[in-house]
């Protein structure tokens, strides 16, 4: 395949939405009775964009690109963990402040890298068989049951693993994270059934994935 700069742009934009989720989601807020991550509303954003890679261009390449986002984020977090250590400037008064944003646990790293991968995987999975089911009809049904199946196992993966435990932590979180993200989605249809004709329609291309290896560690299928 040959890389147009429309397929680079959604995968910058689903990149940058990643990074910047991870970033503001370590402040959680709290919506009357929600207590949610604040990133809520960006997760979907990157959900959506990875829908789009799916549907237009097909697994491999969706493949291709979550886990180009799982090596920038990593690239993001191993230089904001040096940016902690290196020895602040003497009138320099903000290193606890660095240090409470983007000082990341080890226990909140492993949630948010295994809820991102299994999260993603899973979408791009179901998206893709849906698709051949459904004979390419029905798009919001792919996008839709694909992000409850991924944004579930993400929820779960990720506000178990980083706040179980924590004071404000009820089981109930997990429910209230996970209907806003595929609420959010579910909004933003008409959206994504506007980037998805239209780069059908200029990059004339439309993938179904019939004979693809789903084995999401094949990188270079």
């Amino acid at each position: 395949m040959i890389v147009s700069h429309r397929f680079v742009i959604i995968a910058a934009i689903f990149v940058t939405c990643l990074i910047t989720a991870n970033i503001v989601g370590v402040k959680v807020i709290g919506l009357g009775i929600l207590i949610l991550p604040a990133a809520v509303v960006l997760f979907p954003l990157s959900y959506i964009f990875s829908d789009i890679l799916t549907e237009v261009y097909g697994y491999r390449q969706a493949r291709r690109i979550i886990w180009l986002g799982f090596f920038c984020n990593l690239i993001f977090v191993i230089f904001a963990w040096v940016g902690q250590v290196l020895p602040p400037a003497p009138r320099w008064e903000w290193q606890e402040a660095y240090e409470s944003i983007l000082g990341y646990t080890p226990r909140l790293l492993v949630a948010s890298f295994c809820g991102y991968l299994a999260g993603e995987f899973a979408n791009s999975f179901v998206l893709a068989k849906m698709k051949i089911l459904t004979k390419g009809r029905w798009l919001w049904t792919r996008t839709i049951s694909s992000s409850i199946v991924g944004q579930g196992l993400d929820t779960v993966i990720f506000v178990t693993g980083a706040y179980f435990g924590a004071p404000f932590f009820v089981p109930l979180m997990i429910v209230y994270h996970w209907l806003a993200k595929v609420g959010i989605e579910a909004v933003a249809t008409p959206l994504t059934y506007a980037l998805v004709n239209f780069l059908k329609k200029k990059e004339a291309i439309d993938t179904y994935d019939y004979e693809t290896n789903f084995n999401p560690f094949l990188v270079s299928d």
